[in-house]
This record gives C-alpha cells, sequence and structure tokens, in this order.
C-alpha cells in the first residue's frame, strides 16, 4: 500500500503538537524524527511522555537517529508508538534491536544517505520494513532529495523480491515533494515521509497533492 506520512522533527512539543493537529484531521500515520545529538549536530525533544495524548488516535512511527536506539524502543512502545526505525549506523546489536523490536510492534531498519547498501542487515522477513534517507545526511528537514540514493531502494526491492516479499514496504525520507515523489514510487517505494514540503504551505493540500501523484490521477 502507498502511504503518505508527515514527518516531525522539532524541538519544542509546543511545536510539535501544532503540527500533529494540522495533519491530524487527514494523516493515517505520523513520524517523529528523535535525535539525540550524537549521530549528528542536532536535537529534537527526547521525552515520549507528551505523545501519550493522541498515540490512542493515530498511528506513530519513531524515526531513532540516536546512539544505540534500542534504549529507546521500550519508552516509545509504553507511550503507544508503534512502529520503531533505528539506524544501523549506531547499532552495536542490530539483531538484538530488531528481536526487542519485534516484542514491542512494528520494526525497520533506517539507512543514511552516505552508507552503502548491497544486502539486508538482517532477513527480510525479520523485519516490517527498511528505511532510506534521500538526502545528504539525516538530521536537519529542508535538504534536497538526491536521485543516487534511490539505487539502494532498487536493491532492496531486487532483493525483497528474491526473498518471495514482493510487497515488502520500503520507506523514503528526505526531500520528497511534487518533483520528487514519482521517482521515488517508480523505483519500489511505498511510504513517503513528507517533513518540510508538507509544512511549507497548507498541510492538507499539500498532502492531498502529494496523494494525487503517487496514484496517477
Amino acid at each position: 500500500m502507498l502511504e503518505i506520512i508527515p514527518g516531525i522533527l522539532e524541538k519544542e512539543w509546543s511545536e510539535i503538537e501544532r503540527k500533529i493537529e494540522l495533519v491530524l484531521p487527514f494523516a493515517k500515520t505520523i513520524h517523529i524524527d528523535l535525535l539525540d545529538g550524537k549521530f549528528v549536530d542536532n536535537i529534537t525533544l527526547m521525552d515520549p511522555e507528551p505523545f501519550k495524548k493522541y498515540t490512542s488516535e493515530i498511528f506513530f512511527e519513531v524515526h531513532m537517529m540516536v546512539e544505540e536506539p534500542i534504549q529507546y524502543l521500550q519508552s516509545f512502545a509504553d507511550a503507544g508508538f508503534k512502529r520503531f526505525l533505528g539506524h544501523i549506523e549506531k547499532m552495536s546489536d542490530i539483531s538484538e534491536f530488531v528481536a526487542k523490536g519485534q516484542l514491542l510492534g512494528e520494526v525497520g531498519l533506517a539507512i543514511d544517505g552516505p552508507t552503502a547498501f548491497g544486502k539486508s542487515p538482517v532477513p527480510f522477513e525479520d523485519v516490517d520494513c527498511l528505511l532510506f534517507y534521500t538526502s545528504q545526511q539525516v538530521g536537519f528537514s529542508g535538504p534536497p532529495f538526491l536521485p543516487e540514493r534511490l539505487e539502494k531502494v532498487k536493491t532492496a526491492r531486487r532483493l525483497a523480491t528474491e526473498n518471495n516479499l514482493p510487497f515488502f514496504p520500503i520507506e523514503v525520507d528526505g526531500g520528497v515533494n511534487e518533483n520528487t515523489i514519482v521517482l521515488a514510487k517508480d523505483t519500489g517505494v511505498t511510504r513517503f515521509v513528507t517533513t518540510s514540503f508538507l509544512f511549507r504551505g497548507n498541510p492538507k493540500e499539500q498532502y492531498t497533492l502529494l496523494e494525487s501523484l503517487v496514484k496517477g490521477e
């Protein structure tokens, strides 16, 4: 299933809440960026507690751009998050992260822009999705989409198909807008995180535009 997912990267709860309220009427999933200032030189709100206000209303996923994301799994699950995306670059044990994540909800592995991808770090059947960052490097909202990042998506789609998982979910984050979303879709992407583009104008109108483009309307 193709899905547009609003992404939120903010330091203050007041701004996070404002954006949640804007997309709540029409989004099916909300993507929250988590940055600890160690993966890259940026930081977001790290406390999952305020999200409890909304996690019973809509599906939340957390994109953990942090050192040892396994340490955040339980607290975000307790706050009602249902999908956990951890970066392979900052994990000492990828299999352990996946195993614990499976007990708490859906678990996916995230791959940063500069990171090479030739094979899945764990068997495809052990994870619920892969996320590829399609700008230069994770951690900031607004960098441009880099088409060459889609080569990794093509590889992942081919490998998933070879493993009898032709509909395996592949997510991209970074530079998704009205000019790049169809290119991403055509390489096998099924979930499209949009952050700066969505909130640049009227979020509902931007969301509807992207949805119509991926549906070919």
